[in-house]
């Protein structure tokens, strides 16, 4: 399994000319796993060597918006470029409770209608992972309206067990988020190769004795 990254953006707080808000890339077997958004995203993906339509998953890790403000922008553009396909699967957007809301009310009032579809899935933090302050309960934020006209998703609970969220599995890797300590709930992803068991040649073997 290849992996390649690509940083598109490693400044923080605010973007300048020389350094763009959060994100970076994965390349994985021809598909791009975005993880963070930060404004001006999709430009910095027009300068590099990546296509944004590649784009499979997007991971979101906290609701502060040099992490996550570009999204709604990237997928506007994401639909201009994709072609109407009936059985295309679905964008998974991962990231923190509150994040469903958000992207409905910035498609809904901004009347953007986006060719393809997508899935948020959020993860409900603990409220040890921010100080008590800031902590912020979005569990009924737009919940009756989101529910009948947002975007589908699923709700992601700790695994006491784990310690973590599990958010992806296959054949090759799972990817876990891991809840952070910061000024609101922040969670940190882990990808994780599966183990790979070697190929004896037995017949060989036996010839060698």
């Amino acid at each position: 399994m290849s992996l390649d990254v690509t940083f598109l953006g490693t400044g923080s707080a605010y973007p300048s000319p020389a350094r763009g808000a959060s994100a970076l890339v994965l390349r994985r077997e021809g598909q791009c796993w975005l993880f963070d958004c930060g404004e001006g995203t999709q430009t910095q993906l027009m300068r590099s060597h990546l296509r944004a339509a590649k784009i499979t998953k997007i991971f979101i890790t906290h609701l502060h918006g040099d992490h996550f403000f570009g999204l709604p922008g990237l997928l506007c553009t994401l639909s201009l470029q994709s072609n109407t396909e009936p059985n295309k699967p679905p964008v998974d957007i991962y990231g923190p409770l509150g994040l469903r809301s958000f992207l409905w009310r910035s498609l809904e009032l901004s009347h953007s209608q986006l060719l393809f579809p997508y899935a948020v899935h959020e993860l409900v933090p603990t409220r040890d992972q921010c100080p008590a302050e800031e902590f912020r309960d979005f569990s009924g934020l737009d919940r009756d309206q989101a529910a009948q006209q947002g975007p589908p998703g699923r709700v992601l609970h700790l695994d006491p067990g784990e310690d973590s969220y599990l958010l992806v599995e296959d054949e090759q890797l799972v990817v876990r988020a891991f809840r952070l300590f910061h000024r609101i709930p922040s969670f940190g992803f882990v990808l994780e190769e599966k183990p790979r068991p070697g190929r004896l040649n037995v017949q060989k073997l036996k010839d060698l004795g």
